[in-house]
């Protein structure tokens, strides 16, 4: 009995020690938030208003000066009742944000006057949707966001799925062997905010994206070990790709030739090819690559080093690292400007955001936000940069 205490006790240790190198887990402190300065006491009013710039066009940035040159600028604090994990800017006037298991919602916003203009619900009847085997009621758990090319529909992961026929939710640390259940990615159309499609893919799906053209939707399978790949015409996964443990960030060529994805559970990121789905590696990026962004003519791929705390610039020919910068702790994830010239990066276990000129991988400012920054969004025309907080807050800064 004795030994059988001693071996339960090491691999609940085992298991710890891994969720901390991971950075995984949530801040346990939602209500302590550390304001962003001084001047950080305005909220935004939570309550709906009418919607404003919903036009499916992508706006075009007005002439500005280049992003490296601008200095980031407090703007406001949004609250209410929210969790999120990120944000997602349409470039058509809206924001959203994924609000996970903890309010199981996803919340959009009006960039131009910061304010609510839907709640919208993750609880689904799976058996409407084509699922007849998921008889009642189940609720999801917003984690990622993508939109597709048009930006009528934004697509949207679900960490797990609770309901009556689903007994086993998903877990940061896992594997396959687990078998925790699969989980649902909604699609959400943009103009009525309404859940308009639910599509089946593996286990705690994180990071989604859809390739430019508009073919294939991406799926980053936490507990699967694998990449999902959803044919958009058909709302059907027609291949999964292995792995290995903890895929997470997804960033594809501007051709929708080439996608790569973050390995967290290693220092390497897959490099797929969208014709044949055969793979090759970009390894020694460093330790548990997490967020992926390309430039914007798909020169260079930046990844964020959760572990290492750095940020690393990797020439996509070569497949090799070319510069790496210190951004904090735990960086999680990055928007980039329009012209290619900053990256802006959220620092968790820091809380704050560093921006990084992206010619010399320097960073060239650094400001601080509430506690746990986890998700960012970059709003071109506009120049804002909208941070998700994980302790319950999304706080907005302008380029100026």
């Amino acid at each position: 009995m004795r030994t059988r205490l001693i071996a339960a006790t090491v691999v609940i240790v085992m298991a710890a020690a891994l969720a901390a190198w991971l950075g995984l887990g949530r801040q346990s402190s939602r209500g302590a938030e550390k304001a962003p300065s001084t001047t950080a006491h305005r909220r935004a009013n939570a309550s709906p208003a009418p919607e404003r710039g919903t036009r499916r066009t992508v706006k075009k940035a007005p002439p500005s000066p280049p992003s490296a040159r601008l200095r980031l600028r407090y703007v406001t604090t949004i609250g209410g009742h929210i969790s999120p994990k990120s944000v997602d800017a349409s470039g058509t006037g809206l924001v959203f944000a994924q609000n996970m298991i903890y309010t199981h919602t996803v919340t959009a916003y009006n960039d131009h006057s910061y304010r609510l203009v839907a709640t919208i619900p993750d609880a689904v009847r799976l058996s409407r949707w084509g699922y007849p085997k998921y008889p009642g009621i189940y609720l999801g758990g917003p984690v990622e966001a993508a939109f597709s090319p048009d930006r009528r529909y934004l697509y949207v992961s679900n960490y797990s799925m609770y309901g009556r026929a689903l007994t086993r939710p998903g877990h940061d640390v896992c594997s396959p062997s687990d078998h925790y259940d699969s989980s649902f990615v909604y699609r959400i159309r943009v103009a009525t905010k309404r859940i308009d499609q639910v599509i089946h893919v593996g286990s705690v799906p994180k990071f989604v994206a859809v390739t430019p053209n508009d073919k294939y939707l991406l799926v980053s399978d936490w507990c699967s070990y694998a990449l999902s790949i959803v044919d958009v015409r058909t709302a059907k996964e027609i291949k999964r790709i292995p792995l290995g443990p903890y895929p997470r960030g997804i960033a594809v060529d501007p051709r929708s030739t080439t996608a790569y994805v973050a390995i967290m559970g290693s220092t390497e990121i897959a490099k797929i090819n969208l014709r044949t789905f055969t793979m090759r590696w970009i390894t020694n990026v460093g330790t548990s690559p997490r967020h992926l962004v390309m430039s914007p003519r798909g020169r260079w791929l930046y990844a964020t080093l959760n572990a290492d705390g750095t940020v690393a610039k990797i020439n996509r020919r070569t497949g090799r690292v070319v510069a790496r910068v210190a951004s904090g702790s735990q960086p999680r994830s990055m928007a980039m400007a329009a012209d290619g010239q900053s990256l802006y990066v959220v620092n968790y276990g820091s809380n704050t955001v560093s921006k990084i000129r992206t010619s010399n991988m320097t960073v060239i400012q650094t400001v601080p936000t509430n506690s746990a920054p986890i998700g960012i969004t970059y709003v071109p025309d506009r120049r804002q940069i909208w941070v998700a907080c994980y302790s319950g807050t999304i706080i907005v800064f302008k380029d100026a």
